[in-house]
């Protein structure tokens, strides 16, 4: 009888402690993404057909085969690339 009671005391202890270990796991994980300026304003007439970004930037492709990359911290337009076909 007293083998049977501290497996059961052993095994609540290790259960206990795999869920105590999830939930740490689960609330430190990685940082919430970084957020975007509430609008970004395009030169000339482009017009934003794909979006992807960067820890520091982010890029906007435009439907004149050019890619923006601008800065994360202060929105500024940092490169253009043209791209060809």
């Amino acid at each position: 009888m007293r083998i049977l009671v501290t497996t059961l005391t052993v095994t609540m202890i290790l259960g206990l402690l795999a869920i105590v270990s999830l939930l740490v796991i689960r609330f430190t994980g990685p940082p919430e993404a970084p957020t975007l300026p509430d609008q970004i304003i395009l030169p000339g007439d482009s017009k934003a057909i794909a979006f992807t970004q960067g820890p520091e930037w982010f890029a906007v492709v435009t439907d004149g085969n050019e890619i923006l990359i601008f800065s994360r911290d202060s929105g500024a337009l940092l490169q253009t690339i043209g791209v060809t076909n």
